[in-house]
C-alpha cells in the first residue's frame, strides 16, 4: 500500500509499518499492569493455574500471546481443545484461549496436568474461574482455586497505542491532534480502534481532526466531506 504524504503539521509516529509482535511492542499502563507482573515470572516458580480476565478487546489476548511466546506453551482455543489428547500435554505449559468454550471434561483434565512437574496452565476468559458454570464437583473445586489476574477495559495509554499500531499498519500518520480526539469519543477496545482507523483510511484523505470529526458524524455516509 502506498503510503499517503505527510502535511508539515503531521507528527511522525514512533511505530513503524513492521510492528513488532512480542512484548517489545505491548504498552504496560494501569489497566494490564497487575496481569502482566503476574506473568513476568510465572511459571518459572510454580507452575499450577492461573486466568487472565477482562472484557472484549482489552488485550488478554495479546498478553497471553506474549506470555506462550517466552515459555514456548501450547496454545489452545476454547472447544477445540477437547480435540487434542491431555497426555500429549504432560509436563508442558499451556494457553487456553476463550476457555469458558472448552467442555468440563477437557478443563479437568487440563488443570489437573498443570500440577505435574513442568506443567501450568494459562486461561483466558471474559470471567474470572469462580464465576463459570461447571456440572463436575470436583471440577467446581478446581476452577475456585484458581488466581486469577484482571485486565480492565484500554485506558488512554493502550488505547492510544492500539490506533497508532492500526495507522502505522497502513501506512497512516495522522494529524498530531487525531489520536487524542479520538481517544474521547471511541469505545475503550482494539475492536473499536481498528474500526474506526479502517473508516478513515478508506476516505483516501489526509487524517485530519476534521475528517475524523466527519467519519464519526456520519459524514462519509452524508455526502457532507469537503466537497
Amino acid at each position: 500500500m502506498t503510503t499517503r504524504p505527510s502535511p508539515p503539521d503531521q507528527m511522525r509516529l514512533p511505530l513503524q509499518r513492521d510492528l513488532p509482535e512480542g512484548a517489545e511492542g505491548f504498552v504496560v499502563s494501569d489497566c494490564n499492569g497487575a496481569a502482566h507482573e503476574a506473568l513476568a515470572d510465572w511459571p518459572n516458580l510454580i507452575g499450577g493455574v492461573m486466568a487472565v480476565c477482562g472484557p472484549a478487546g482489552s488485550g488478554k489476548s495479546r498478553l497471553a500471546q506474549i506470555w506462550t511466546e517466552r515459555v514456548g506453551a501450547v496454545a489452545l482455543h476454547g472447544a477445540e481443545a477437547a480435540l487434542i489428547d491431555p497426555l500429549e500435554l504432560e509436563g508442558r505449559p499451556v494457553l487456553l484461549d476463550d476457555a469458558m468454550e472448552a467442555d468440563d471434561e477437557t478443563l479437568f483434565h487440563l488443570i489437573n496436568l498443570a500440577q505435574s512437574p513442568g506443567g501450568a496452565l494459562l486461561l483466558v476468559a471474559r470471567e474470572p474461574p469462580s464465576a463459570w458454570e461447571a456440572a463436575l464437583p470436583d471440577l467446581r473445586s478446581r476452577l475456585d482455586a484458581a488466581v486469577s489476574v484482571p485486565v480492565e477495559a484500554p485506558d488512554d495509554a493502550v488505547l492510544a497505542a492500539m490506533l497508532e499500531a492500526r495507522f502505522a499498519e497502513r501506512g497512516i500518520r495522522p494529524a498530531k491532534d487525531v489520536i487524542p480526539y479520538l481517544l474521547r469519543r471511541i469505545d475503550r477496545s482494539a475492536a473499536a480502534a481498528a474500526a474506526i482507523v479502517a473508516r478513515l483510511d478508506a476516505m483516501h484523505r489526509p487524517v485530519t481532526r476534521a475528517l475524523a470529526r466527519a467519519v464519526l458524524e456520519g459524514g462519509e455516509e452524508s455526502g457532507e466531506l469537503f466537497g
